[in-house]
């Protein structure tokens, strides 16, 4: 038997968004991060920064929740691995409403992993 949606324990369980069990608040937005990067070992140093920061949701791409002098920071650092003659860099603000309305298809492979128990 699956809960119904009102089952708020079901949603803290077993969260539409990766890596957290509530939507962003007031200040915070969901970036979606991606980039193309020349070179293995700035792509090393890039993924690692974007791991600081969010959740890898694919190989390039990192879905991080953040606030505003948070997003700063990652943005920063960023900034100063990339090179800008070849690699490029964006992130995708979404609002609470956004996130509410993301959709998923198929397997979801990232970097963190959990092992769920149903008694």
């Amino acid at each position: 038997m699956t809960p119904s949606p009102s089952h708020s324990w079901w949603h803290e369980a077993f969260p539409t968004v990766p890596y957290k069990t509530k939507q962003p608040g007031a200040r915070q937005m969901v970036y979606l991060v991606a980039y193309d990067i020349s070179e293995p070992r700035r792509l090393a140093r890039i993924a690692k920064i974007c791991e600081d920061y969010g959740v890898r949701v694919q190989y390039s791409l990192f879905e991080c929740r953040l606030e505003p002098d948070e997003f700063a920071s990652l943005w920063s650092e960023l900034e100063a691995e990339l090179d800008t003659d070849t690699d490029r860099a964006v992130a995708y603000p979404m609002d609470q409403r956004c996130v509410r309305e993301t959709l998923t298809a198929g397997k979801m492979v990232c970097t963190e992993k959990a092992v769920c128990y149903l008694v």
